[in-house]
């Protein structure tokens, strides 16, 4: 079993959409959309939810009203400025304290220094993740909540989640939609995997981000390849890109032209290849040729 990993340096570069072409073009793989902060590849595979999952990241403190004696020890020695004395009267005190949900960072030293055992700390719901039946096969994706963290440890869920159902359903290929740019879910998109495609678009800022991402990918020595979606709108800055990728070592192995094909599938819920058979549709099946190649 193999696993291809698609990112790229900054969004917009049109990495969904080519992953949305490969799930077409793919005979045997199971999908894995790891862009959690910002998951779109469901708006082209629509998928039929089979099972959903709670996500817990981290740990979060919770006052027990009944105990807290209000001597404010926890608001004192919080540095996320997350207890406030705006909680209501018990048996003991007139007033009590309460955490902020938002600001709690789960560090658990209120739990530790509450003289009455008022406080307790509970797994936090983070988001949700899903496992989905789509037209291309089953994919496993989330959701993480509006300004929730911990994205990394939802994408190694993810990950982990998809190569048992390969295992399960005897596929020998996983497509991962990573995350665009260098953090932590990148990191956790790539760690182990046995192919990274990079997309990139031939602009200034995409260069520059192109370079940055490369050097984090080859940092894990896993095989690094590079495709230049939309080459045609600058085609002096995509001979740059490749020349650079050479120089580091990694192969351009697609050029990949301007459509509006691409906008019009989007609209469709389908993807390129699916909604046209024109030049661009061959751009990619022969991007893709190169990239199952190199998977060998």
């Amino acid at each position: 079993m193999k696993e291809l990993v698609v990112i790229s340096g900054k969004g917009g570069t049109g990495k969904t959409s080519i992953v949305a072409a490969f799930a077409a073009l793919a005979k045997n793989a199971v999908l894995a959309d790891c862009d959690v902060d910002a998951a779109d590849l469901h708006l082209v595979l629509e998928p039929k939810v089979k099972q959903t999952s709670d996500f817990s990241g981290g740990k979060q403190a919770s006052i027990v009203t009944e105990k807290c004696i209000g001597c404010g020890k926890c608001k004192e020695l919080c540095k996320f400025d997350a207890i406030n004395f705006d909680g209501p009267a018990n048996d003991i005190a007139a007033k009590t304290f309460t955490v902020d949900p938002v600001s709690c960072e789960g560090c658990k030293v209120c739990v530790e220094f509450c003289p009455t055992d008022a406080i307790d700390l509970n797994d936090s719901i983070n988001g949700q993740w899903f496992i989905s039946d789509t037209r291309f096969g089953t994919m496993v994706h989330a959701r993480l909540g509006i300004a929730e963290e911990n994205s990394g440890k939802l994408v190694s869920l993810i990950r982990k989640e998809t190569k048992k159902i390969a295992e399960e359903q005897k596929k020998d290929l996983i497509i991962v939609d990573g995350s665009p740019g260098i953090g932590c879910p990148v990191i956790a998109s790539i760690t182990g995997a046995d192919l990274v495609l990079i997309i990139t678009e031939p602009t200034l800022s995409g260069k520059h981000d192109l370079e940055r991402v490369a050097e984090l990918a080859t940092g894990f020595n896993i095989p690094v390849l590079v495709a230049i979606n939309k080459f045609d709108i600058n085609p002096d800055m995509s001979d740059q890109i490749e020349k650079g990728a050479l120089e580091r070592n990694m192969k351009v192995v697609g050029r990949i032209r301007y459509d509006k094909a691409f906008t019009k599938a989007q609209i469709m819920k389908c993807s390129v290849v699916e909604y046209t058979s024109s030049a661009v549709s061959e751009d990619i099946k022969s991007l893709w040729r190169n990239v199952t190649y190199a998977l060998g």
